[in-house]
């Protein structure tokens, strides 16, 4: 392991290595907005200053383009490569190494000036801080109870509790996607799948949350394919649930070709995630999500890693698919990496439970509780897969999310790359949606050909 000097205080590493699952008292909470960020991340800079302190992040602006490149004027401060990586190594993943070693003569990193840009709405903040002092998990750590919409554990006492962080993070309320995922074959071809995605927390749903329907609802999710022709139609609706053990996720997929609407239950876990043809599982989309129940989850404690952060280039509308899309990986020309401190969380496979990866490590970033980075091992303990979260800032939504997900494949050499270029509206932050628009019923009207 790779790990610095962990920041975390020697309060928080017993309790981490207690694995208790409670609330932390209010002198701790009364942290949040002092030493530590609303969200939980140090307020100060690390001891070179090559991380700099939190100042409040990028400023809302309801009617900025959130894709025009601020930093478009910043130089890389240098690169790395295959030839000179072994000073880097410390700040690097595993999965970071095996990209350098698989593909020794095209792969780099340009690594900039690290900012701070992450940032929330007030009343998210107020959330965070008032779950930091009353969320707690229940049924085995995988479900949650006296949680409001956003991060439940914002001073972190386990793993279960970062990366439940990551899967309750705020997105913006209510958000439509158009975006392309795209796999990639060993020699660069791709033929991309064309979506739209509308995510909405039931908060945000017109008519608002409905005790009783929401109360274990984390968020409803629709996603209709628009092209190629052969899966124009077909639709997935999900209800996210907070506990899935007690209530499983619930899932429903309308065929166009078959015109009928089937409950699908095996959309969860590491069943094939849909228009990836076997390059990653369902439970890799968003770089992480569903119940937490299949792993043992370790806090390793905190490290400092060059990670993709404010991903400006790469959400760029002017540039192509063909342009990023290359044979083993992106053009890391148009990547961005940043040092920023992350958590640090070990999955391992429980006993007498079943999963492709037996493995995974996560590096999660402390200002936006978001995965950056997701080392992905096979049941042999061999490396298998790399995925990376290329973010930034949407000032218009007062949210930080991702532009860009890569999932590399080290032993076939495919990938899976999203990417939102060339759509029109790739993020429409706001959108108002109805309860009736994530019914099973609505399904068939919503995947007409």
């Amino acid at each position: 392991m790779k790990l610095q000097t962990l920041t975390t205080s020697a309060l928080m590493l017993v309790m981490a290595s207690s694995g208790a699952w409670a609330k932390v008292a209010p002198t701790q909470a009364a942290k949040l907005g002092g030493e530590l960020t609303p969200m939980g991340a140090e307020v100060a800079a690390n001891e070179s200053g090559s991380i700099p302190g939190y100042t409040g992040g990028l400023k809302q602006d309801v009617n900025a383009d959130p894709l025009v490149d601020i930093f478009a004027t910043e130089k890389p401060l240098f690169t790395i490569t295959a030839k000179n990586i072994e000073q880097y190594k410390a700040q690097l993943t595993d999965g970071q190494i095996a990209l350098f070693a698989k593909y020794p003569d095209t792969y780099k990193m340009p690594v900039y000036k690290t900012h701070r840009t992450a940032a929330f709405p007030k009343s998210i903040y107020d959330k965070a801080r008032k779950n930091a002092t009353t969320a707690e998990l229940v049924s085995g750590g995988n479900g949650m109870v006296n949680f409001d919409e956003t991060i439940p554990f914002a001073i972190p006492q386990n793993g279960l509790e970062v990366i439940w962080n990551h899967v309750s993070r705020y997105r913006g309320g209510s958000i439509e996607r158009n975006l392309a995922t795209i796999p990639v074959q060993l020699n660069g071809s791709f033929t991309a799948v064309k979506q739209r995605a509308q995510l909405t927390a039931p908060q945000y749903l017109k008519g608002g949350f409905d005790q009783g329907r929401d109360d274990n609802i984390l968020f409803y999710y629709t996603s209709s394919v628009k092209s190629p022709a052969r899966l124009t139609g077909n639709v997935l609706l999900v209800h996210e649930t907070i506990d899935q053990v007690n209530q499983p996720r619930m899932a429903w997929v309308y065929n166009a070709g078959q015109r009928r609407v089937r409950r699908a239950p095996q959309i969860a876990f590491d069943a094939p995630r849909q228009a990836a043809e076997g390059l990653a599982t369902s439970d890799q989309v968003d770089m992480y999500n569903g119940a937490p129940k299949k792993y043992n989850w370790k806090l390793l404690g905190k490290t400092e890693i060059y990670i993709p952060y404010n991903s400006y280039k790469l959400a760029n509308p002017n540039v192509k698919y063909s342009d990023i899309v290359q044979a083993g990986h992106i053009d890391q020309n148009l990547t961005r990496y940043e040092l920023h401190r992350v958590w640090k969380v070990e999955a391992t496979l429980k006993d007498g439970e079943r999963h492709v990866y037996g493995k995974r490590t996560f590096y999660v970033d402390e200002d936006s509780y978001q995965i950056a980075i997701a080392d992905h091992y096979d049941n042999r303990d061999v490396l298998w897969r790399v995925s990376e979260g290329h973010a930034l800032q949407f000032v218009n939504a007062n949210a930080p999310w991702y532009v860009s997900t890569t999932n590399y494949d080290l032993l076939s050499g495919r990938y899976l790359v999203e990417l939102n270029n060339e759509e029109n509206e790739p993020f429409k932050f706001g959108k108002q949606v109805k309860r009736k628009s994530f019914t099973a019923a609505a399904l068939r009207r919503s995947g007409k050909r």
